[in-house]
This record gives C-alpha cells, sequence and structure tokens, in this order.
C-alpha cells in the first residue's frame, strides 16, 4: 500500500506540475499579451533594448566568426573548383596532341569529376523503370522480359514504393516452357538494395564491388523509390556510353537541327545534354538547384512550368518550349552561343 501511494503522489505531483507550468507559463501569458498586446509591447520594449546593449559585444563576434567561416567556405569551394579546372586544361595540354586523344581526355576529366556526381544525375528515373507486378502472368512477364532485353527487373506490389525483389532473368531459363499458370513470383530474389539518392557514385562503386551486386533501388527523401542504378550507370560515367546486343542505336533522344540548335526530351538528364552539345557538365551547376533534367533547369530558371513558344535565356544560351503538358515539360530546343562550337 505504501508503494502504491508513493507512486500515486509522484503521478499527481508531476501532473499538478506540468498543469501549473503549461498555465502559468504559455497559455496565461499569451492570452494577456493577446488582449493586452501595446501594454505588453510598451513593457517589453525596455528589457529587451537593454538585454540588446548588454549581448551586442559578443553577438558582434558571433556574427564576425560566422561572416569570416561563410567566407572560407566561398574560398575553399572556389579553389576546389579553381583547381579542377587547372586539371581539365593540364589534361587537354597534355593528350591533346597524341592521335585520337578526344576520348581519353573525355575520360581523364571525368575521373577528376567522378567524386562530386550523386546516384541522382545518373539514375534512371521513375517513370522510366522497367518493372514487374507481382500478380502478373507468366506470360506477361515473358513479354517483357523479352522486349526490355535487361537482365534484372525489379519486382513490385501495387507500386514501385513497394518493391518485393529482383528477378534475374537466367532463373527463368529452365522455365522457358512453362505454362501460363506458371508461378514464376518463386524466383524473384528478396535482396534489394536501397540507396538515397544524394550518395556519391564512387561509395556506390564501392559499395557494389564489396556487396558484388549490380543494381540498387534510389529512395527520396521519403522513403518512396526515386528510380534505379546499376553498375553499367557508374561505369558509363567516366567510360561513356557502354553498348551491348539490346541497347538501341542512340540512348539519349534528340535532333540535331545544325551546329547551334538542338532538340532534347524534357527528361534529358544534364550530363547527357552537355556531352551531346559538347559543353562541360558544370555548365548550369550554379541555376539548376536540385534539378538534373533539362526540364528540371527550365522550372528552376522559370520558377512555374512554361507555355509553349516560350524562350528563356541562360548567360546565352536560349532555350525554347516545343511542347508541354499540364504537368510537364516534353519537348525542348536549345540554342548554342557562337563561340562554343568555334
Amino acid at each position: 500500500m505504501e508503494g502504491i501511494a508513493k507512486a500515486i503522489e509522484i503521478t499527481l505531483t508531476v501532473v499538478g506540475a506540468t498543469f501549473l507550468l503549461v498555465l502559468f507559463g504559455e497559455v496565461a501569458p499569451k492570452i494577456y499579451a493577446n488582449v493586452n498586446n501595446k501594454q505588453m509591447a510598451r513593457m517589453m520594449s525596455g528589457p529587451l533594448v537593454f538585454l540588446k546593449t548588454l549581448l551586442f559585444p559578443i553577438s558582434r563576434i558571433l556574427v564576425t566568426w560566422s561572416t569570416r567561416f561563410e567566407k572560407r567556405l566561398a574560398q575553399d569551394t572556389n579553389r576546389n573548383r579553381s583547381r579542377k579546372d587547372d586539371l581539365d586544361k593540364a589534361i587537354e595540354l597534355t593528350v591533346s596532341h597524341e592521335q585520337n586523344s578526344e576520348k581519353e581526355i573525355d575520360i581523364l576529366k571525368s575521373i577528376v569529376k567522378f567524386g562530386d556526381v550523386n546516384v541522382k544525375q545518373i539514375m534512371r528515373s521513375r517513370v522510366d523503370v522497367v518493372a514487374l507486378d507481382i500478380d502478373s502472368s507468366f506470360d506477361v512477364v515473358m513479354k517483357i522480359v523479352k522486349d526490355s532485353g535487361y537482365s534484372r527487373i525489379p519486382v513490385y506490389e501495387e507500386d514501385l514504393d513497394n518493391i518485393q525483389g529482383i528477378l534475374y532473368v537466367k532463373d527463368l531459363l529452365l522455365h522457358l516452357n512453362e505454362q501460363n499458370e506458371f508461378a514464376w513470383n518463386t524466383l524473384i530474389r528478396p535482396e534489394v538494395k536501397y540507396v538515397p539518392e544524394a550518395k556519391k557514385i564512387n561509395e556506390l562503386l564501392t559499395e557494389f564491388q564489396q556487396e558484388r551486386t549490380h543494381m540498387a533501388i534510389v529512395v527520396d527523401e521519403f522513403g518512396g523509390s526515386g528510380g534505379l542504378v546499376t553498375l553499367e550507370d557508374v561505369m558509363e560515367e567516366v567510360i561513356g556510353d557502354i553498348r551491348d546486343e539490346f541497347d538501341e542505336e542512340i540512348e539519349v533522344e534528340f535532333e540535331k537541327i545544325d551546329e547551334f540548335n538542338y532538340i532534347f526530351e524534357g527528361k534529358t538528364l544534364l550530363n547527357d545534354l552537355c556531352r551531346v552539345i559538347g559543353i562541360n557538365t558544370d555548365t548550369f551547376e550554379q541555376v539548376k538547384g536540385g534539378a538534373d533534367s533539362v526540364a528540371g533547369l527550365i522550372l528552376e530558371l522559370l520558377g512555374r512550368i512554361p507555355r509553349k513558344n516560350i524562350e528563356i535565356k541562360y548567360k546565352e544560351y536560349r532555350f525554347k518550349i516545343l511542347a508541354v503538358s499540364a504537368k510537364r515539360i516534353e519537348k525542348v530546343k536549345i540554342t548554342l552561343p557562337d563561340e562554343v562550337k568555334t
């Protein structure tokens, strides 16, 4: 009984203290200040001015330190960028005299920038991911496998945010003659690797090597599936496109009108656009924000979904919207400045 009484006493003390603190420390002062706002402002202005004057030397020191720290960070960033530019120039000077050196220069520059590229910049976006519904029939699965030409395909239940595993196409080889009722989902491998959008691809490459995996599902900040990245995507960032017998002739969909005008799909990655038109991949770094596609860049520059035929200019580059829907920018024409191709 003594223990129960003590527990009740502690409970009442805690509840009572909490009630009094909330009442007199939160509710009552707010109600009073709301009803008597002018009087409250006059009453508190004096102590606030006194505290401001008293603490001014300390706040001044803290502001000065933070300003210097920010300047130092900006200097370090500019210094790193300058070093990379110097490395690019050194690579061009060293290799440019050799025959057929353009490809080698591109590879060396890609190696220099390899650690600065994140997964979001190279991944296949969610809308372009080829995946299988776990409830699909065997005939549907075989058709998707044949049409896609991929060796590994993610399998989901209901939507891509609920990945159940990966189907390895080689596991189907022993079951090619099965009927439509065949339970193909028993072949799904449940081990799925997830990586955040912000992960650097040099770290991802190390993880792929250590874990002996070739594919990862990219998740956004809310835990939803943002896309898919493979070992091939990582390697292509260094050595360029890797093509096999299943790849289409042109992966990046674009139309070259002349030396200065190109038409791209809105979903085209900025890195791919820069490679196609022959400019540095960091050309739009200062204005792209969190965007990684041409459409995303346009949205960052304009702040809204543009109308058809509207033109947007950044430095000497001009973007013209050729096709747009209510939800996305579909086709963009980019015009280059003359000096880019001279």
